[in-house]
């Protein structure tokens, strides 16, 4: 079947290669190494984190909600399209958003995997805890199965709001 020449080939063909990949991993990490030597040439200066953050509801949601646009709502929500359906009773990976204002919180029909973390921070999803929700929802409810990161902009979580609001009249 094989012969001993052979099997000596192929050991040292894989052996070889082997080689070549190690030696090339340590010319790699000597060339582009991360270890920082020596002290910083500059030194910059950052605001202390003890410090107060400005308010973040220093905007008035109210204002912004009256001034949203629908249109850019619906693009918005675009980014929420690949988890969430619009359709009344069309589950996805998340809940059914039709009609979603306004409604009691973890009360989508037909929808079971919510983690019960909602009810402990909202009763209705009224547009101001919608806006709460959306901006991160992982501070907003410890422990939530949306792994969505969140809208940072008021502006784009007014629109994405006022676009549900629409769908239902």
């Amino acid at each position: 079947m094989f012969d001993t020449m052979t099997i000596t080939k192929v050991a040292a063909g894989l052996f070889g290669a082997w080689l070549v990949l190690l030696l090339g991993k340590f010319a790699g990490e000597e060339l582009y190494h991360n270890e920082v030597h020596g002290d910083a040439g500059y030194v910059v200066e950052v605001a202390s984190t003890d410090a107060a953050a400005p308010a973040e509801d220093a905007v008035d949601f109210s204002a912004v909600l009256a001034s949203a646009d629908v249109g850019a709502g619906e693009k918005v929500f675009r980014k929420c399209g690949a988890c969430h359906k619009v359709a009344q009773g069309e589950n996805a990976v998340g809940p059914y958003l039709y009609g979603v204002v306004g409604r009691e919180v973890d009360s989508a029909e037909g929808f079971g995997a919510y983690s019960g973390n909602l009810e402990k921070v909202a009763e209705v999803w009224t547009p101001e805890n919608l806006n709460k929700f959306l901006a991160k929802p992982a501070a907003y409810a410890p422990g939530t199965t949306m792994g969505f990161a969140g809208l940072p902009k008021v502006e784009d979580r007014a629109n994405v709001i006022a676009y549900l609001d629409s769908l239902d009249n």
